[in-house]
């Protein structure tokens, strides 16, 4: 027997027996990772029997930490020879076991060295994605041809082609092939991904090679997100599956300019050892992180504790805001239910954790007295009472954050005018079609009289006739009034209508003078709020009336 097989054979053995499960043995390669990798082995007659055994060899001890798995690492086998050869697919093998007998199986093509046609079945078959054997939707792929360097072919366009569909191409040559096509087709920089080896000395390129593979399909699977001043919600992919539970560990750290003393991202007399720690059972995939300290760095561990099998930690870092990138609170005020002498004031958003408590100063303006109201850290409105009509007031939310820091956001707001209604209206015929009407009214900032008379059984606009009074006018007559119109008076100030009051005219068919005397409500005339300062303050009040 050849001895590069008998060799080939003691080292397969050797990474059965260490590979026969998922071995926690490396740490740090272990869970690590989710995406596909497909190793293009040249197996044509320009690659010896012993050349061919290494590279097998190296290919098992290279791949023989990754987790394996729907969630984990997709390794698949294409061989260049006459014709590609797909020896097995990114879903064949899930455990390390199935995959070495599977490497240690493989048999050599030979043949010519047709690198071309095995790059095209990969572009079309197994590297794409959503395909059944192809490679997984959403995950990295990569690529890892092994050739022996010589006549590569034309190789370029389709490894370009490749690269744009978004898959990573890595080189490993054992002889003295053509740098400069080789360093055009990996993916930059070339210097991580294209490497020139002896045959026999490959396993010093092994760790290097992998770490490269690693850091292209690293899984994201532990996340810190919602980061504040002083808090973080830690989220993480399941591994476990019914039993055992979470262990998290959570502490701050010194960075690079900090000692013992402290300094940036720590606080003074913070140690590596003072830790929290907090467990969350089997189904949990995530968990909130309370009571951290504003711009400090945190070292967070994840540890699946199961009796059934052995899970690898996970760790991350990750930075608190600073304080003041934390008061968002009150980013802003608004103002709502306005009456003559009361108004609601709102803010946001709440911060509960940060806040203490929140304090609204109000004055009337200009030299108005300040009147304070301390409010809840769970409140975001409260309604100012017993304020003064038609008067503009300065109003200021502040947020007391427990750190004693406060942020402060003021706006100004308007209380309505009071708006007096009419007190009598006297309706007279004066004729077939004519009607005279008095009425009395005098108020402060009275505008004029707003006068309309329509027919009672008629809607339309064309029925409808209106006339404006200047404010010293208590009396007026009206022509061409249809039988039984609705006359109504109102009164108009200088933001709103005040409450009218309306009458029927009716006629007599041989016009002998009558005289109607009603004083009705007017109350389809509706008041809506004052939202912005006119007259003193407060001018855009309006009232709508039909």
């Amino acid at each position: 027997m050849d001895l590069g097989k008998v060799l080939a054979c003691v080292l397969f053995s050797l990474f059965l027996q260490a590979g026969s499960s998922q071995s926690p043995g490396t740490d740090s390669v272990f869970n690590c990772c989710e995406g596909d990798i497909l190793f293009l082995l040249d197996s044509s007659g320009s690659v010896s029997s012993f050349e061919f055994s290494h590279m097998l060899s190296f290919l098992s001890e290279l791949v023989l930490p990754f987790s394996l798995g729907p969630e984990q690492v997709g390794v698949s086998l294409l061989q260049v020879g006459t014709e590609p050869h797909l020896e097995f697919g990114f879903g064949t093998y899930s455990t390390q076991q199935g995959l070495q007998e599977a490497l240690s199986r493989t048999k050599q093509l030979g043949g010519d060295t047709n690198t071309e046609a095995a790059l095209i079945f990969a572009k079309e078959w197994v590297l794409k994605q959503g395909v059944t054997g192809g490679a997984r939707p959403g995950l990295p792929r990569v690529l890892v041809w092994l050739t022996d360097g010589v006549e590569p072919g034309d190789v370029q366009g389709p490894m370009a082609e490749l690269r744009d569909k978004g898959v990573a191409v890595l080189v490993v040559s054992t002889g003295r092939g053509n740098y400069q096509v080789l360093s055009d087709v990996v993916s930059p920089p070339a210097e991580d991904h294209l490497y020139f080896v002896d045959i026999e000395d490959m396993s010093i390129i092994t760790e290097d090679l992998r770490n490269a593979i690693i850091r292209i399909i690293l899984a994201e699977r532990l996340q810190v997100r919602d980061i504040s001043s002083t808090s973080a919600v830690l989220h993480w992919r399941p591994v476990l599956s019914g039993t055992g539970y979470y262990d998290i560990r959570f502490g701050p750290i010194y960075s690079s300019q900090a000692g013992p003393g402290g300094g940036p991202g720590t606080k003074p007399g913070t140690g590596p050892g003072h830790y929290q720690r907090i467990t969350r059972p089997a189904f949990s995939i995530s968990a909130q992180l309370t009571h951290l300290r504003p711009d400090t760095t945190y070292n967070i561990t994840l540890i699946p504790v199961s009796n059934l099998e052995f899970y690898n930690k996970l760790s991350t870092l990750f930075t608190t805001h600073a304080e003041s990138e934390a008061m968002q609170s009150p980013a802003q005020v608004t103002v709502s239910e306005s009456t003559v002498n009361s108004v609601r004031v709102s803010w946001g958003p709440l911060q509960p954790d940060l806040v203490h408590s929140y304090q609204v100063e109000y004055s009337a303006l200009p030299t108005g007295k300040l009147h304070v109201v301390t409010v809840s850290n769970r409140q975001n409105s409260t309604v100012l009472a017993n304020l003064l009509p038609d008067t503009q007031y300065l109003v200021t939310v502040s947020a007391r954050y427990s750190s004693g820091k406060e942020k402060a956001m003021s706006v100004k707001v308007c209380t309505q005018e009071i708006f007096p209604a009419l007190a009598d209206l006297r309706l007279t015929t004066t004729g077939s079609d004519s009607v005279q009407l008095r009425w009395r009214g005098s108020a402060d900032g009275l505008r004029g009289y707003w006068v309309t008379w329509e027919h009672e059984f008629v809607h339309s606009a064309a029925q409808r006739s209106t006339l404006y009074l200047p404010p010293h006018l208590l009396s007026t007559t009206l022509t061409n009034v249809p039988p039984n119109a609705r006359v109504c008076v109102s009164p108009v100030y200088k933001s709103a209508r005040g409450e009218g009051l309306c009458c029927t005219a009716h006629f007599s068919s041989d016009f002998w003078t009558t005289t109607s005397y009603w004083s009705i409500l007017f109350s389809n005339l509706l008041l809506t709020q004052p939202q912005c300062p006119g007259a003193r303050g407060c001018s855009s009040a309006r009232k709508m009336w039909s």
